[in-house]
């Protein structure tokens, strides 16, 4: 199944065979202490960097006390970005100005101040749309659907799509009898060999043969 292989670092071929090298596998060109990324999970820029991590989370600096993790088979549109809470400035003071990271010696203790950050967390199988802007700590549910342009914080729950600055529930993509199935059977996780025999189900929305 070459066209399921998460080793590829460009898992998409035109039709003449040359490869799309604006998309990529994320974990096979990210490698950064502080982002974890999922099988199969890609992204696409038209004007693709050199460097994914910087391009996708700007703020995410090795050694931050916070952390980026998405999930499995998500799908990243040109333009989205992550804000990490590192981004964030102290707002306790008379000035946001962060005066520290221009002095090297009161770096640290700057750093020790900004102890308990939270994560930001992605689920499996999310599409986040083209110029979305996820922010600090925001937690978004499986099989959410993230609108173009959208601004998007707090948590979203499993398979809701969001829309908007700020970005709210449109509506829910299945009742939630169903979502609960597609939760328990997390597909996701199954090893590729099953996920072939079921791509016409996933496709369709044919729940009963995934489940049979």
């Amino acid at each position: 199944m070459p066209f399921l292989d998460p080793a590829l670092r460009y898992p998409m071929r035109f039709a003449d065979g040359h490869e799309n090298r604006s998309m990529v596998h994320l974990n096979r060109v990210i490698d950064h202490p502080n982002i974890r990324i999922g099988d199969h999970t890609y992204a696409n820029e038209f004007d693709p960097p050199e460097d994914w991590a910087a391009r996708l989370a700007p703020y995410t600096y090795p050694g931050a006390p916070e952390r980026l993790e998405i999930g499995r088979f998500c799908q990243i549109a040109h333009g989205a970005r992550f804000l990490t809470a590192s981004a964030n400035h102290p707002m306790g003071g008379l000035s946001t100005y962060p005066f520290p990271i221009f002095d090297p010696a009161a770096l640290e203790p700057y750093k020790a101040g900004m102890s308990g950050l939270p994560d930001t967390m992605i689920g499996h199988d999310v599409w986040i749309g083209h110029g979305a802007l996820i922010l600090p700590g925001a937690r978004l549910g499986h099989g959410v659907i993230v609108g173009a342009g959208a601004v998007v914080a707090g948590e979203v729950p499993d398979y809701a799509i969001v829309t908007g600055n700020p970005a709210r529930v449109l509506r829910m993509r299945f009742d939630a009898d169903r979502i609960a199935r597609l939760l328990a059977l997390a597909w996701w996780d199954w090893p590729l060999e099953r996920i072939a025999t079921r791509l016409e189900a996933i496709a369709t929305g044919d729940l009963d043969a995934m489940e049979a």
